[in-house]
């Protein structure tokens, strides 16, 4: 299994949720609304899900080893991270003060652990 395109399709600064994610699998398989999420102590990747009918909420799809959750984590969260900096880079050359500058200076502190 293989990532053949990772798309950040939103970013966020205000609660929890940093980003919503779309991944293509071996240019074979889609899936949309990965979010990723910022924990206690490191940001994480929570795979699309729904609530059943007794209100807990199921993943619709997800990795089934842990070989193939880290692998997926860790591509999805480094695109996160090079997306985020990207973002403060051009905020940086127009002078503007964006959200996404408090958001690296959050996340640098938490490097993921993977």
């Amino acid at each position: 299994m293989e990532i053949t395109d990772l798309k950040i399709r939103k970013m966020m600064t205000d609660g929890r949720l940093r980003a919503i994610v779309s991944i293509t699998l071996d240019q074979m398989l889609a899936v949309h609304d990965i979010k990723v999420v910022q924990g206690e102590s490191r940001l994480f990747v929570a795979m699309p899900s729904r609530k059943d009918e007794g209100g807990i909420f199921r993943d619709i799809v997800h990795p089934i080893s842990a070989q193939a959750r880290e692998y997926l984590e860790s591509q999805i969260l480094n695109a996160y991270q090079e997306q985020l900096a990207l973002i403060q880079a051009e905020a940086e050359l127009t002078g503007a003060e964006e959200p996404a500058a408090e958001i690296a200076a959050e996340e640098s502190a938490a490097e993921p652990e993977i």
